[in-house]
């Protein structure tokens, strides 16, 4: 394993010598020296550190705003802010503007050997679980869908199960919880895997028009219709139909829809022929299709035909314990896209990312980390580089009403505290006045289901 490079930036040159003359002994770090921040800012563009050590206030320059300056240019750092005036309110100060932590000058070197010993076991632990998650990551794939949870891992079991056998499938779950993935998914591993796969989303298109779409017309059948023309289900023979959003399919299409599943024949839009296809059928809705029946508007005989068997894809939400993995391969996929060496997410915006309830799934999931990898401009993306509507988790919440006990206030108001300081809930008690376990009460109480998943860990999230 390679040295982790510390740096230490700090214009008094007894500490500074001190310091180094303390570290160096360890043959884990390749230790550098600044006395001043221009120096010590092109030591770390040059050396790329795991570590610094910044001294505050550093001459003319004031400590946190260098600290800024280099936190937005590697949010992986681990800065340690040391300081004369250390106080409380100093530290706080301190960690919420990125520093890991803080400590008084001058510095006792027991006390700085096991800060800087806790920081290097850190990043080492996560060297060896970078390689691992790389390697978990790939065994957890499944025809292009990702999760290691046991909701996921028993609907890879059921998609694996069906796809050799089914005629019809109904898919269900929430606007983006991989509906069409999981479609995919089942057509790959059926017996018709060398036939096409033919998506159809019946929302997109108007009711005039299903028909034609799916079971093609003949030449005059209505106005605007000078040729013969073939639909999908013809395209689709030997292979599967997908239709999306099934819930909006018009009455009209719905009975045909019924004829093809029963005798797997259909006519053309104003021709008296039967024509033959062979084709399975995966249906999709994020619609509750037994209300849509209660109210006529869906076909209680084409519901039972196509559910013959139902794949309930769960939300975001019910398996938050997916987010690290989901968030490593789409900030890999946009890393590569957009032609950058993003090698993962800070602390402070992993904090964001696992706090938030995610109503979108995982398709809203896609979308920040693609606008975030987009933005990006250092080796991490960083709570800048977030959608507007992240960076203030509280913001994105949406209660049930506008009044809260003072209990769940007080509640929301901790978890609030603990995400500005990028889930280092001993910090956040020091901050609040109260004990470590008075905390994980207070975090745990009321509806544990809308607790934010909030990691203790003081580690970045790597690819």
């Amino acid at each position: 394993m390679s040295p982790i490079v510390l740096i230490v930036i700090d214009d008094d040159e007894a500490s500074r010598k001190h310091i180094s003359a303390t570290l160096s002994t360890d043959d884990r770090l390749a230790v550098f020296e600044a006395a001043n921040p221009d120096d010590g800012f092109s030591l770390v563009l040059n050396n790329r550190p795991r570590i610094v050590l910044l001294s505050t206030p550093l001459g003319s320059w004031n400590g946190i705003e260098l600290l800024r300056k280099l936190l937005d240019h590697d949010p992986g750092i681990d800065v340690i802010l040391m300081t004369a005036e250390y106080s409380g309110d100093a530290a706080v100060e301190a960690i919420k503007s990125g520093a890991c932590d803080c400590i008084s000058k001058p510095v006792r070197a027991g006390e700085l050997q096991d800060r800087v010993a806790a920081l290097i076991a850190a990043a080492q632990t996560r060297q060896r679980t970078l390689r691992l998650d790389r390697e978990l990551t790939e065994a957890f794939r499944f025809e292009g869908m990702v999760g290691r949870s046991p909701l996921m891992l028993d609907t890879y079991a059921k998609i694996d199960r069906i796809a050799r056998h089914f005629r019809t499938v109904l898919v269900s779950g929430a606007t983006g919880t991989g509906k069409e993935l999981a479609a995919r998914a089942l057509h790959v591993r059926s017996s018709v895997h060398d036939g096409p796969f033919v998506p159809f989303n019946c929302a997109a298109v108007a009711d005039t028009l299903v028909e034609s779409e799916l079971f093609g017309h003949v030449k005059g059948a209505f106005t605007g219709a000078v040729q013969d023309r073939a639909g999908l289900f013809e395209y689709a023979d030997g292979g599967t139909v997908f239709l999306d959003e099934i819930g909006d399919m018009a009455p009209a299409a719905q009975a045909k829809l019924l004829r093809i599943i029963q005798n797997q024949e259909f006519q053309r839009v104003g021709s008296p022929l039967l024509i033959k296809v062979d084709v399975r059928i995966i249906a999709a809705t994020n619609r509750d299709l037994h209300t849509l029946i209660q109210e006529k508007q869906f076909r209680e005989d084409l519901y039972y035909r196509l559910a013959t068997v139902e794949i309930r894809l769960p939300k975001l939400a019910d398996r938050k314990e997916d987010l690290p993995i989901l968030q490593r391969v789409f900030v890999e996929r946009f890393s590569k896209e957009f032609n950058k060496n993003i090698q993962g997410i800070s602390r402070r915006a992993q904090a964001v990312l696992n706090g938030y309830t995610w109503p979108g799934n995982v398709r809203e999931l896609e979308n920040a980390l693609a606008h975030a990898c987009m933005m990006s401009e250092s080796h991490f993306v960083d709570l800048d580089d977030l959608p507007d509507y992240l960076r203030e988790p509280m913001k994105a919440a949406q209660p049930t009403n506008g009044l809260h006990s003072l209990e769940e206030m007080g509640r929301r108001y901790a978890r609030r505290v603990v995400t500005k300081l990028g889930g280092n809930k001993l910090k956040a008690a020091e901050v609040l006045g109260i004990s470590r376990a008075k905390l994980y009460r207070m975090l745990a109480g009321g509806d544990t289901a809308k607790t934010p998943d909030i990691h203790e860990s003081n580690g970045d999230l790597h690819l």
